[in-house]
């Protein structure tokens, strides 16, 4: 109870089972009884996806659309989405390594790509090459689930 791991639903359908199907969301067990008495474990409610694709203001976003507007500019070395705010008030920054100069003309031209392959609109911000975290993550959830 109260540790935050991926639901895991089985359904005994004899026509369509699942055995331990494996839904991509996270959550956490609640402790104790239901206040209606149902007996039944509880969940806190939806908090995060187990994979990188995250819900930005009610749209899918997957690594792979991150990845995509990357190789649109070759001035681009890395990149990472980082999305903050609190539930309902989510904002979307994408990180850029680039060295390149003129960086008005190309956060302007990333701002675009953003807007045309994830169809949400979403900030730029330029940082130096080698500042951004080798980690593998393409997308930081970074918001408050309060």
């Amino acid at each position: 109870p109260g540790e935050v791991g991926e639901i895991v639903v089985t359904s005994r359908n004899t026509v369509y089972p699942l055995i331990r199907f494996g839904t991509g969301d996270l959550s956490a067990m609640l402790p104790g009884a239901c206040p209606t008495g149902r007996t039944n474990g509880r969940i806190k409610g939806w908090m995060g996806r187990a994979d990188q694709t995250t819900k930005i203001r009610g749209m899918f976003v997957h690594p792979g659309q991150v990845q995509s507007i990357a190789k649109r500019f070759p001035e681009i070395a890395k990149v990472r989405l980082v999305v903050r705010g609190e539930m309902a008030n989510d904002s979307m920054t994408l990180q850029v390594e680039t060295s390149c100069s003129g960086p008005d003309s190309l956060v302007e031209k990333i701002g675009a790509a953003i807007r045309e392959v994830t169809k949400l609109r979403g900030n730029v911000e330029l940082v130096l090459p080698g500042s951004l975290p080798n980690d593998g993550k393409v997308i930081e959830d970074a918001r408050s689930y309060k």
